[in-house]
């Protein structure tokens, strides 16, 4: 398994964001994606990354579908690829009705073959033709003016991968038919295989299979040197959880909620959303049970941490996505040090693998 991490320019002092993917680089983490949702975009910071770093694969993750056209989307990321030098991946999410139509002004309907119709134009845009192009979202050139279909100058010498931050189960088909990759999140229930089995439709349904796609899947991480500090850990997580399944998304639609109710946790996603929506928050998050959280994350023992790799390596995931936990910027190196550490062991089966140490 790959390791890979995500950031937001807007989370924590930017100087310090910088030096800690410089710093993960030198650990040996191979994947970096910068986030974008209601805080700072994702190229901007992108392209400063691509300047400051040598090895690692810097990704969107995700540029919100919607926001910007095709066309556009297209170019940006073959801007990204060339700046850096073949590093790039492309991560594309739908986000939901709060940003799209609080924040941008864009209808959210449609989701699915809105996806779809991006995808297809993007990756005509990226690979150097004129695009002409009729659907039901999208349509180059403009019906009705005077446009002839063109293709942008800019090219870029590797293909860009095209990854998709899906949860729906549509969607998760979607992503096993046209992607390179998957970014997950709320993954871990008894019921995770739901995720990866819809996947594995999709790629068949498009003559592949499952291991023709890198699953990246993500997860806070945190190491408990003894239960007492775990169930304490665990605690200071429910607040977390119980915005992911109350407040994200709209009154109707959390496809947060959806997801962990798929993989068996439905009734307390039911309990915490509607207590959430009553105004109760603080009722919200003591109805998240430790266990609940623990399923979720990567946050535990060692030994605890070591045996959820070992599952999400054994469901087919390809690549960890590490948030790692700390109070300031020494410690969370530290717990991702730590943490690739382990990824390495459970992926080789072997005993821990060296890692870098801090520069």
């Amino acid at each position: 398994m790959r390791t890979a991490t995500t950031i937001e320019a807007s989370g924590a002092p930017w100087r310090e964001t910088v030096d800690f993917v410089v710093e993960a680089e030198h650990l040996g983490l191979d994947v970096c994606w910068v986030a974008e949702a209601w805080g700072s975009d994702a190229p901007s910071p992108l392209g400063y990354l691509a300047a400051r770093t040598e090895r690692i694969l810097l990704g969107s993750g995700v540029v919100q579908v919607g926001t910007r056209s095709p066309a556009l989307i297209a170019q940006t990321a073959l801007t990204l690829q060339t700046m850096a030098e073949g590093r790039f991946l492309l991560g594309l999410g739908s986000s939901g009705p709060q940003v799209l139509e609080g924040l941008h002004g864009v209808p959210f309907a449609h989701p699915l073959g809105r996806m779809r119709e991006t995808v297809e134009v993007v990756r005509r845009v990226m690979a150097g033709e004129k695009v002409s192009y009729r659907g039901r979202h999208v349509a180059l050139p403009l019906p009705g003016g005077e446009a002839r279909p063109m293709r942008v100058s800019v090219t870029a010498e590797r293909p860009v991968p095209v990854y998709l931050a899906t949860l729906s189960p549509r969607m998760l088909r979607l992503t096993g038919e046209v992607a390179d990759g998957w970014l997950g999140t709320s993954f871990g229930g008894r019921g995770h295989h739901h995720l990866t089995d819809a996947i594995a439709e999709g790629a068949a349904a498009a003559g592949r299979s499952l291991a023709d796609l890198d699953l990246c899947q993500g997860a806070e991480v945190a190491f408990a040197e003894d239960e007492d500090q775990l169930a304490a850990m665990l605690d200071d997580r429910r607040a977390g959880l119980a915005f992911s399944l109350g407040g994200m998304g709209s009154a109707s639609r959390n496809f947060y909620h959806d997801a962990y109710a798929r993989q068996g946790f439905a009734d307390v996603a039911d309990e915490v959303r509607a207590l959430w929506q009553a105004g109760r928050r603080d009722d919200a998050a003591a109805a998240v049970p430790r266990a609940m959280v623990a399923a979720t994350t990567l946050i535990g023992t060692e030994d605890g941490v070591r045996e959820r790799l070992g599952a999400w390596r054994d469901a087919g995931i390809t690549t960890v996505r590490l948030y790692p936990a700390g109070d300031d910027l020494d410690a969370r190196l530290e717990t991702l040090a730590r943490a690739i550490t382990l990824v390495r062991e459970v992926s080789t089966g072997e005993g821990a693998q060296p890692v870098a140490s801090r520069r």
